[in-house]
């Protein structure tokens, strides 16, 4: 088995799900954040739009996010994933892979907005040696990342032959959970363009992919509930099928 590599999937033995890997022809694992602002009210979500030249959705707007790195796993969390978020990323998967997911997701969103999903602590006392170089900026903030107030709420596998195949979790968060400025995106990188708070209400008139529509169908149902949900959507593709499930045992309801 390769150092790089964690299968938790073996062909024939069970549903294919990601691998945390510098492979970019394997089906990788992902995070991607979805921020609300103002949920109580006149709900608003961050997003994006990807270059014309990215290999995965050119042109679209998507929430941030992308694939867990290697070192995810090893990285300090200032506070933990609830248990329940837990429990629902455990399903059909690695048991530890929760941790790197919700690393994945703090890095993914300050890497693309700037915006800090953090508690205050010194990494001095959480880290052994030298910074990682993806998350010195992070720690200059004076923050480790938080994952108490990240919320699964989605899981989708990309379909087959698409040049970039991802098992990516969704995470909801609410923006208060932000440290800082909502509308301060100085601290971003170059991977997303036309970075903006969109009312929820009108995020479908924006070029969106597929699922991003109907990832938005379930936050909106969610938008006033500040729990996580107890059974998370499950849009499983794979090489003889296209499966909505739901990761609780619990098969999608059929709709007309």
């Amino acid at each position: 088995m390769s150092a790089e590599q964690t299968p938790e999937h073996t062909p024939g033995n069970g549903p294919i799900s990601g691998q945390t890997t510098t492979d970019r022809s394997a089906i990788r694992n992902a995070a991607t954040v979805i921020v609300m602002r103002d949920r109580m009210s006149d709900p608003a979500i961050l997003m994006g739009q990807r270059g014309a030249k990215a290999a995965f959705m050119p042109n679209k707007f998507v929430f941030p996010g992308g694939a867990v790195d290697l070192e995810d796993a090893s990285i300090p969390l200032g506070t933990a994933l609830p248990d329940l978020c837990r429990e629902r990323l455990a399903e059909k998967a690695s048991d530890d892979i929760h941790h790197a997911l919700a690393v994945a997701a703090v890095r993914e969103l300050w890497e693309e907005t700037g915006l800090v999903l953090g508690t205050p602590g010194a990494w001095s006392e959480a880290w052994q040696g030298d910074i990682p170089e993806d998350w010195t900026s992070f720690a200059a903030t004076g923050h480790l990342p938080a994952a108490h107030a990240l919320q699964f709420v989605f899981r989708a596998l990309t379909p087959p032959g698409r040049p970039r195949r991802f098992d990516a979790r969704f995470f909801l968060v609410d923006a208060d959970e932000i440290t800082g400025d909502l509308d301060d995106f100085s601290q971003a990188s170059d991977e997303l363009s036309h970075l903006q708070w969109i009312k929820l209400t009108e995020a479908r008139k924006f070029d969106l992919p597929f699922i991003t529509e109907v990832v938005l169908a379930e936050v909106a149902a969610r938008a006033h509930d500040l729990t996580p949900p107890k059974s998370v959507p499950y849009f499983h593709n794979n090489d003889e099928a296209s499966l909505f499930l739901r990761l609780r045992g619990y098969p999608m309801p059929e709709t007309d």
